[in-house]
């Protein structure tokens, strides 16, 4: 059932009523509880009208004039209740229901809840409620998992499952750590999630990110469940062609988040305790290493001419020194700009790598010159 306090006060079009007729229910604390014979009072616009609520619980009201300003009201046991503005549709009705009783539901509910609170534990169980689920995103080429998980507890008491609730991770999850909003009662240590019980009746947040290294296109995650899964849901941000699959997902498809990011959503049935869920992600963002190893190797050169370059040295005039040194800062202007393309386009065209071969010879040339210099390459210039 609803929440009462969600749709309360609040009004829903109805194609299926008359153009002009707006239906209000009057019910106590909870749907379904209805108030026979409580008079109400409908105002739209310059029309101000009251019914009677019948067995349903309902009062209606026909021939409201169209695309005016209304609003219902009632008085249940001296408490006044009035639904949100509206405006009466020039197409079909309105139905609306006023809910009595909330603020006293709502302070017994509280008061049950502590006394539960206080009461020693029993023996039971909990569950992953249907609002778990995992979450893959790709920051910086990165593969980052969240598990936003809730741990429900049925019961109307704390219960006790005989310990804590342990959640290995995969092996491979590395800096596994919990997130806000998680509770306090939740600790990570390597790959183990250790949420300690007793468990509160409702639901105890389980929120943790970790990284999942990964050197392939193609990936196999598989996570068990101490406890029942009460339904699988996996969502990974659409990084190019990037394909999930699973032998437990009954529906596999894109939606969009608020923020514009394209996530692909899949869902399957309940796991029991004990299971496994498997999931493949196909097409990972996978990039070359190669060009990132040749820009390391030729800094570390580049280092080491630095340093060399700053030794004293004892031939050589300052101006030839000087025009070497200009020469080389070109070349390794030049350098950089192949290296920047490369890395930019994940390749390296033959142009390129022939102009690189000649940068790096001219480079050990000049080096060589600098070598016999008495400046070596210029008091206290490095490279």
């Amino acid at each position: 059932m609803p929440d009462p306090s969600v749709i309360n006060g609040k009004a829903l079009p109805a194609g299926d009523l008359q153009t002009g007729t707006i239906t209000v229910r009057v019910v106590r604390e909870s749907i379904g509880n209805n108030i026979i014979g409580q008079q109400v009072t409908m105002v739209a616009g310059p029309v101000t009208r009251t019914a009677t609520t019948d067995e349903q619980g309902r009062a209606e009201f026909k021939g409201l004039p169209a695309a005016v300003d209304g609003h219902a009201e009632a008085t249940v046991n001296g408490e006044r209740l009035v639904s949100d503005p509206f405006v009466v549709p020039k197409s079909g009705g309105l139905r609306l229901i006023l809910v009595a009783g909330l603020a006293q539901a709502a302070d017994r509910r509280k008061q049950e809840e502590t006394a539960a609170a206080a009461a020693p534990p029993v023996r039971g169980a909990v569950v992953l409620g249907e609002n778990s689920r995992i979450v893959f995103e790709y920051p910086d080429d990165t593969l980052r998992v969240y598990y936003m998980l809730e741990v429900v507890n049925n019961a109307r008491t704390r219960v006790d499952i005989g310990g804590p609730l342990i959640i290995d991770l995969p092996t491979e999850a590395a800096g596994a750590s919990t997130l806000d909003g998680s509770s306090l009662s939740v600790t990570v240590n390597g790959t183990r999630i250790t949420v300690a019980g007793p468990f509160a009746s409702g639901a105890t947040p389980v929120q943790v990110g970790f990284q999942l290294p990964f050197s392939a296109s193609n990936l196999t995650i598989e996570q068990k469940w101490p406890v029942a899964l009460e339904q699988v849901s996996v969502a990974s941000e659409k990084a190019g062609t990037l394909s999930l699959s699973s032998p437990q997902f009954t529906t596999v498809g894109d939606v969009k988040a608020d923020d514009g990011v394209t996530y692909i959503l899949a869902r399957g049935g309940a796991l029991p305790a004990g299971g496994a869920l498997t999931i493949q992600l196909a097409n990972l963002p996978v990039h070359s290493s190669t060009p990132l190893n040749v820009a390391l190797g030729l800094a570390i050169v580049i280092a080491v001419g630095g340093i060399w370059l700053s030794l004293p040295s004892r031939t050589k005039s300052s101006d030839a020194v000087k025009r070497l040194l200009a020469r080389r800062d070109a070349l390794l202007a030049d350098l950089a700009t192949i290296e920047a393309r490369t890395r930019t386009s994940g390749s390296e065209s033959a142009k390129d790598a022939a102009r690189k071969q000649r940068i790096v010879a001219e480079l050990e040339q000049i080096y060589g010159e600098l070598d016999a210099s008495p400046q070596g390459g210029g008091e206290g210039v490095a490279a």
